[in-house]
């Protein structure tokens, strides 16, 4: 019976070690249920729920109909998704370049040492926080063709402007030119990697006889190319979901020139009733998304460098 007594003194120890992990389990599950509750209820449901619908016939008022993979089918079908798509499509490899070069540019601009560099930093930042309807109702006024401040801008150097977003020709380029105004996202976070560029490594090059622009680009760009793939990532996905332009300003016209994809899944959802089909452009906008985000990221490891990497 004695030699029992060691083995029973070492388990209660063991026991209380097993008690005090188990309470920290439920402790650390109890913290993060409302996590887990929102993510269950808002994220992983309605996802299950809106793949469960593209494979349905659902006009809100009736129960929805299995109808299998005919709204795909449909989709392909309709030219009304194939000039969405490409209209999307066209904004997005314009004004994600676009946006990327000028907040890359804003960002040196606002890096250098100048008095009142907080007042500037803060001037160029805060569009991008201001509502998208705010925004999209000044620049209906900003494009208007009649009294525009644009076209009266231009009128002052002898030329007379176009009609804009009354324009089949022009609706687009204007909105591409009006993404330029919600700069202050990437230009803030190009800002924050070229403050970690190591001064040492600039200095270096100095003394090695490199120009300004040579060290910019052989010092300052490669250090800066996680930033540049964290901005593009970001902004294929933004750029992708357009919505509010097209809905404050052109509802998707003049002749679906604006007809992007997220407003024409909105119309077929809220406006013809038809959420079933709303679900199935859905889920191809967000294989879409995720194959462009993919092969950015699989290309990533030739472009990208990162600081002690190989």
């Amino acid at each position: 019976m004695a030699s029992l007594h060691p083995a029973a003194s070492q388990a209660q120890p063991r026991r209380k070690r097993m008690s005090l992990a188990a309470q920290r389990q439920r402790l650390f599950y109890w913290l993060i249920s409302p996590w887990i509750f929102g993510f269950l209820a808002f994220v992983l449901g309605p996802m299950v729920f809106s793949a469960y619908l593209s494979l349905t016939r659902w006009n809100l008022l009736n129960r929805p109909v299995f109808i299998g993979l005919g709204n795909y089918q449909a989709m392909f079908k309709d030219p009304l998704f194939w000039q969405s798509l490409k209209v999307t499509t066209i904004y997005a490899l314009v004004s994600v370049p676009l946006t990327m070069a000028f907040g890359l540019f804003l960002a040196v601009l606002l890096n250098q040492r100048v008095r009142g560099l907080s007042m500037f930093r803060t001037i160029f930042y805060l569009p991008s926080v201001i509502s998208g309807v705010a925004v999209a109702e000044v620049f209906m006024w900003v494009f208007n063709p009649q009294f525009g401040v644009l076209n009266v801008f231009l009128s002052y150097l002898g030329i007379h402007g176009p009609g804009w977003i009354s324009s089949p020709t022009w609706a687009l380029p204007a909105l591409i030119l009006m993404s330029l105004f919600g700069v202050g996202g990437p230009m803030i976070i190009f800002l924050a990697g070229l403050q970690n560029v190591p001064p040492a490594l600039l200095e270096a090059a100095s003394l090695d006889g490199a120009s300004n622009w040579r060290r910019f680009w052989t010092v300052v760009i490669p250090l800066l190319t996680p930033t540049i793939l964290f901005n593009l990532v970001l902004s294929i996905i933004n750029q992708f979901q357009v919505f509010t332009q097209a809905y404050v300003m052109t509802q998707g016209g003049p002749l679906n020139a604006t007809l992007f994809y997220v407003y024409y899944l909105f119309e077929n959802a809220f406006q013809y009733l038809n959420f079933g089909y709303a679900a199935a452009m859905a889920w191809i906008l967000f294989f879409i998304v995720l194959g462009l985000t993919m092969i950015v990221l699989a290309s990533s490891g030739r472009w990208v460098f990162y600081q002690g990497g190989e």
